[in-house]
């Protein structure tokens, strides 16, 4: 099955908190990100081992939100034709497609998303200069994916494929209630943004990529001996077949550690995994027991920024 959506990949996520100060130094000094800029308030992060200008943007803001969920197109061209979709489909327009401001400048468009989410779809935007990481550092390489929680989970799935063309790979289920959907972009990666069953609508967990194996596990056991708390893992999911390790940011975002996600070939089919199986959960066994813990970190607090466009 092959796969013509015109998002290429997860490009970055921004969010906002009343917080900002320890978020910075969280993202900066112990998450392992890169502050590159600040302009008119809002500070970008990168990862070093990525093209990407940034990877995480944070506002200070009364209200703890999600600013903004931004993927990467291929030309200028896609951004016009997919605006001129989303406008067809009643999508509401925040920008029309226009010249960006932020680091490495670019193409792109934004809009709300059925739930009130603030999406940016972008293009031509310039690389950053990057380096390859070397064994053992246990920093992120880049951005992997992100998931949304949705108490309209299969109308929120649907929106998503209609209008950016992304597709579901896998769902999860318990008992017949499914609980997640894994959805796909045009890059082979298993999956780049994912819906969750929950009770309100917010951000579910953040992931970035390590190098390997070894430097997720380092990456683990630094931030635990820090004094972070490791939500669940380390583990590795059958879905996906990536390993994990989630934390909470200073604001209550989980925030996850991953490595090794499968590509899919053009013979790929969309599965459902049963979480009664615990092999489901954690093909490895080594993980950390999954419960109303988890759940509670993941379900996070209600996004309270909903239908209002972020100042930038």
């Amino acid at each position: 099955m092959n796969n013509n959506s015109v998002i290429t990949h997860l490009r970055h996520v921004g969010f906002a908190m009343p917080q900002l100060e320890e978020q910075r130094a969280f993202y900066s000094q112990e998450w392992g990100l890169i502050e590159i800029a600040e302009q008119d308030g809002v500070y970008y992060f990168a990862a070093a081992g990525s093209p990407e200008p940034y990877v995480i943007r944070l506002r200070k803001d009364e209200r703890k939100r999600a600013d903004v969920i931004g993927f990467g197109a291929a030309t200028r061209g896609d951004i016009d034709a997919l605006a001129e979709n989303l406008k067809q489909g009643g999508v509401r327009i925040i920008q029309a497609p226009h010249e960006l401001a932020s680091p490495g400048g670019g193409y792109g468009v934004r809009f709300f998303d059925l739930e009130g989410r603030v999406i940016e779809v972008s293009a031509d935007v310039a690389a950053r200069k990057h380096r390859q990481l070397h064994p053992g550092e246990s920093i992120p390489v880049k951005l992997s994916h992100c998931v949304v929680n949705s108490p309209n989970p299969q109308e929120t799935v649907d929106w998503y494929e209609k209008h950016l063309g992304l597709q579901v790979v896998e769902a999860l289920q318990i008992h017949g209630r499914k609980l997640m959907w894994f959805m796909r972009c045009s890059h082979p990666q298993h999956h780049v943004f994912a819906v969750g069953n929950a009770p309100h609508v917010a951000m579910h967990h953040v992931s970035f990529d390590m190098r390997g194996i070894d430097e997720f596990l380092r990456g683990v056991g630094r931030l635990q001996r820090s004094g972070h708390e490791l939500i669940w893992g380390p583990g590795r999911h059958q879905t996906g077949d990536n390993a994990y390790g989630y934390f909470s940011d200073k604001a209550g975002n989980t925030v996850e550690y991953t490595a090794g996600m499968s590509d899919l070939d053009d013979t790929w089919e969309v599965t459902e995994g049963d979480l009664t199986d615990p092999l489901v959960l954690d093909t490895w066994g080594t993980s950390s027991p999954w419960g109303e813990h988890v759940m509670k970190h993941h379900f996070n607090t209600p996004d309270e920024g909903l239908f209002i466009a972020p100042p930038l």
